[in-house]
C-alpha cells in the first residue's frame, strides 16, 4: 500500500516535471522566434523602403565645431530644421508630421506641417519639436546619424564638415528614401559622390 502510494506520487512528479520541461521548451522557442523576427522584420522594412520608397535629397549644413567626433558614425545637421507658422502652441519634444515635396533642383522641401497625421497622399517624416520662436517651429529630423566603418568615420566627418563650409550650393546632401511612415538614410553625398568613396580618393 505504502509502496503503491510512493510510486503514484513519483509518477505524478515525473509527469509534472515532464510538462514543465515541455512548457519551458515552448516558451524558449517562442522567445527565440521573436528575437529572430524583430530584426528580420526591421531589415525587410528597410529594404522595402529603399526599393519602393521615394528618394529625397536633404541639404545639410556644418555641424557645431565643438561637437566631438563619434567614432562609428558621422553627425548630420540639415538646413531643413524649421517652418514658419503663427501657431505658437507647439511644445518642446512634441512629435510632428513634416510633409514633403521636391523643389525644382530635386531637393526636399516642406509643403506643410501638422501635429496629427493628415489624410493626404503626400510623403512625410515625423520629427521632434526643439523650440518655437519668432513665428517659427524648429525641429530635429530623425535621420541625423550616418553609420560607417570605424576606420573611415573620422575622415568622413572631417570631409563632411569641410565640404559644408566650402559655400558651394547643394555641395553636401543626404539621400533619404521615404515610404509611408518609414525613412531610411541611404547615403551622404559630397559633390554627388558617396561619402565613403569621397574619403577614399
Amino acid at each position: 500500500m505504502i509502496i503503491g502510494k510512493f510510486y503514484l506520487t513519483l509518477e505524478k512528479k515525473l509527469k509534472y516535471n515532464k510538462m514543465k520541461i515541455i512548457y519551458l521548451f515552448i516558451l524558449f522557442v517562442i522567445v527565440a522566434l521573436a528575437q529572430i523576427f524583430v530584426p528580420l522584420h526591421m531589415i525587410v522594412d528597410k529594404e522595402d523602403t529603399l526599393m519602393s520608397g521615394v528618394a529625397y535629397k536633404f541639404k545639410t549644413r556644418p555641424i557645431d565645431p565643438t561637437d566631438p567626433f563619434r567614432g562609428k558614425y558621422i553627425t548630420l545637421q540639415y538646413e531643413m530644421d524649421h517652418f514658419e507658422t503663427k501657431d505658437s502652441t507647439y511644445v518642446v519634444g512634441e512629435e510632428i508630421y513634416i510633409y514633403l515635396k521636391n523643389d525644382e533642383q530635386g531637393f526636399a522641401e516642406i509643403s506643410q506641417i501638422s501635429k496629427e497625421a493628415l489624410e493626404i497622399s503626400k510623403d512625410y517624416v515625423t520629427a521632434r519639436v526643439s523650440y518655437y520662436y519668432d513665428n517659427k517651429v524648429n525641429f530635429y529630423l530623425p535621420f541625423n546619424t550616418f553609420y560607417m566603418e570605424e576606420t573611415k568615420a573620422y575622415d568622413a566627418e572631417v570631409a563632411y564638415t569641410k565640404a559644408n563650409r566650402d559655400s558651394l550650393p547643394a555641395n553636401v546632401y543626404a539621400l533619404v528614401y521615404i515610404k509611408e511612415d518609414k525613412a531610411v538614410l541611404k547615403d551622404v553625398y559630397i559633390n554627388d559622390t558617396p561619402i565613403q568613396e569621397y574619403v577614399e580618393k
